[in-house]
């Protein structure tokens, strides 16, 4: 890469402009190019791809990480993604789109429900390579340097190879030492699905109001191929991800609503 000019690498997340995982990302991307940073002001776990349309946007730069122009955002990650291309980064050819490094797994059907992942798949959207880091731990203490090497792996070797088409990345790292890690699996999305429950209380004025509890349930135990068997089994996994929500094969059996 130094016989030509260095790659623009955009990165946002979802967790906030202050979080951690964030600053191991800039750190590793700066390696690689120029980073421009746009992100949320605050915590934004589970907004999905929520936009923001009945109130303004407001953007302040903030000196978050040394030599990377950095803003926070009052929106969504969706909101950080869109508001940077029309403005901060208006005109400009943006080269790798980044997301994270979450604080917890973003495997399965956590896809649908991530900031994380739609800020990376905004991205996507737009025609960039784009790419969603998390890390299995959601302890604020977590450690990041396995997260970090991967990364750093990853980056550069979508850097440097060119497909014909836009590429959207889910990557998943375990929570285990580096030397623990076993490698990196390309996979497909494991099927899963979040079994909830609403835990009711009643407030000082005597309204009652809930709290959504509940766990994640593998539809797939026995499969040795989906994100979530990587995951358990000391594998970074990388599934290939698409916005297209279209179930193709059974377009053609339908026709009986005609």
């Amino acid at each position: 890469m130094a016989n030509r000019q260095k790659p623009l690498i955009f990165i946002s997340n979802d967790d906030g402009v202050w979080a951690p995982g964030i600053k191991i990302l800039v750190d590793v991307a700066k390696l690689y190019g120029e980073v421009i940073v746009v992100a949320p002001d605050r915590p934004q776990s589970g907004q999905g791809h929520a936009v923001t349309i009945k109130s303004p946007i407001r953007m302040n730069k903030v000196d978050a990480f040394e030599g990377v122009e950095s803003w926070e955002c009052t929106g969504t990650p969706a909101d950080s993604v869109k508001l940077a291309k029309d403005t901060i980064l208006k005109g400009r050819k943006v080269d790798l789109i980044l997301s994270g490094i979450n604080h917890g797994s973003n495997a399965s059907i956590n896809i649908i429900y991530s900031g994380t992942m739609s800020a990376a798949m905004e991205g996507a959207l737009e025609g960039i390579n784009s790419i969603g880091f998390s890390l299995d731990d959601f302890s604020l203490k977590a450690d990041f340097s396995a997260a970090a090497y991967y990364a750093d792996i990853i980056i550069r070797k979508m850097l440097d190879n060119k497909n014909g088409e836009p590429v959207l990345l889910n990557v998943n790292i375990p929570n285990l030492r580096k030397e623990d890690i076993k490698g990196i699996k390309i996979c497909r999305q494991a099927r899963g699905k979040w079994v909830e429950e609403f835990s009711e209380s009643i407030d000082p004025r005597g309204v009652p109001y809930y709290w959504l509890t509940g766990k994640f349930e593998n539809l797939e135990k026995d499969a040795t191929d989906t994100d979530l068997w990587a995951l358990e089994n000391g594998y970074v996994s990388v599934v290939p991800s698409c916005f297209d929500l279209t179930r193709h094969n059974i377009i053609n059996k339908l026709d009986f609503l005609i």
